[in-house]
């Protein structure tokens, strides 16, 4: 039976030593990589990113989302819906199992949609002073991207119509538009025709 001398067993531990390091550098390699590639684009810590994904998830507040993708991307909350042309994308977050949509602008920014359609569309029924917002009555809503450069944003584009008295006299329909800010809630822009001060609304 041959037993090890002293200096093979050094050269032996030291070759397992060797490839043991080597070996981890190699999985911490990997393991940076899938890092990066699901860290969200705004640095908060590491998250899933689903590109352009369909289902229903739950946002950070507990609201239901729905999004459907057929053509043309739709994403539901409440009983709002909102279209996008947008690339929008599904940003899991592993923590606390919450769900985050977030697109990236032409200016090369990413925006996070924080701001869902029902919330959209219920700040801009009271800045329009509207009724409701049914598609079904013509009322639309499409998340865009509005603005050039370093004011780029991502806004709900809220579309409707409204009854109006000209003069208090004559029964129109106004052609209303609010667009509001996706990541704020804020109302960036309103828009009426240029006869609406001679309306009643």
């Amino acid at each position: 039976m041959n037993v090890l001398k002293g200096g093979e067993m050094k050269k032996i531990f030291l070759l397992f030593a060797i490839f043991l390091m080597a070996i981890s550098l190699v999985l911490a390699a990997e393991e940076a990589q899938v890092g990066e590639g699901n860290q969200l684009r705004s640095g908060e810590g590491e998250h899933g990113i689903i590109s352009s994904a369909t289902g229903n998830y739950t946002d950070s507040e507990g609201e239901r989302i729905e999004v459907q993708r057929n053509g043309e991307l739709k994403i539901h909350s409440g009983d709002t819906e909102a279209n996008s042309s947008l690339e929008v994308r599904i940003e899991k977050n592993e923590s606390d199992n919450s769900t985050r949509l977030g697109t990236n602008l032409s200016n090369g920014r990413h925006a996070e949609i924080k701001i869902m359609p029902s919330t959209a569309s219920a700040t801009a029924i009271a800045r329009l002073k509207l009724v409701n917002c049914i598609a079904s009555e013509g009322c639309t809503i499409e998340l865009k991207e509005v603005g050039a450069q370093n004011q780029t944003r991502a806004v709900y584009e809220v579309k409707s119509q409204k009854d109006a008295k000209v003069l208090g006299i004559f029964k129109a329909k106004m052609d209303v538009e609010a667009q509001v800010d996706a990541e704020t809630g804020d109302v960036v822009q309103t828009k009426k025709p240029w006869w609406a001060f001679l309306a009643s609304e």
